[in-house]
């Protein structure tokens, strides 16, 4: 599959999944998080396919460096959910369905990064083409 947008991206369509799924769980929350957990966690999921999408449209070597911010907000992402289970405001199912899809997403960033950076490596001149 010829990749022509960030759309066609799948670290960005988990990113996206990331991002409804993290939603659908602080609209559980209690009110008292309105503008704390649950405003930072979504701002971190937010963050991930908002950082691929940019990147992608530099498509340059800077593409790498999004990408490397997209890792950093996941890993928020992830401690913030680490947290919000420690403080009960996950269920086991809310927490089960989070993980995989983190782990699917580190995954994929990862191997983007490395993608991104071994191109970048082998011709360091050329802007870097899609993966």
């Amino acid at each position: 599959m010829s990749i022509r947008s960030y759309r066609d991206l799948e670290a960005w369509r988990l990113g996206m999944d990331l991002a409804v799924l993290v939603y659908g769980l602080t609209k559980k929350f209690p009110r008292e998080e309105l503008y704390g957990l649950s405003s930072q966690l979504r701002r971190a999921a937010i963050s991930i396919p908002s950082n691929i999408s940019e990147g992608h449209q530099q498509r340059t070597k800077s593409y790498a460096h999004f990408v490397s911010l997209a890792l950093g907000s996941l890993a928020e992402a992830e401690t913030q959910i680490e947290l919000a289970n420690r403080l009960h405001y996950t269920t086991a199912q809310d927490l089960a369905a989070l993980s995989s899809l983190t782990t699917d997403l580190g995954r994929v960033l990862h191997g983007l990064r490395r993608s991104l950076l071994t191109r970048m490596n082998q011709n360091p001149r050329s802007p870097i083409p899609d993966p």
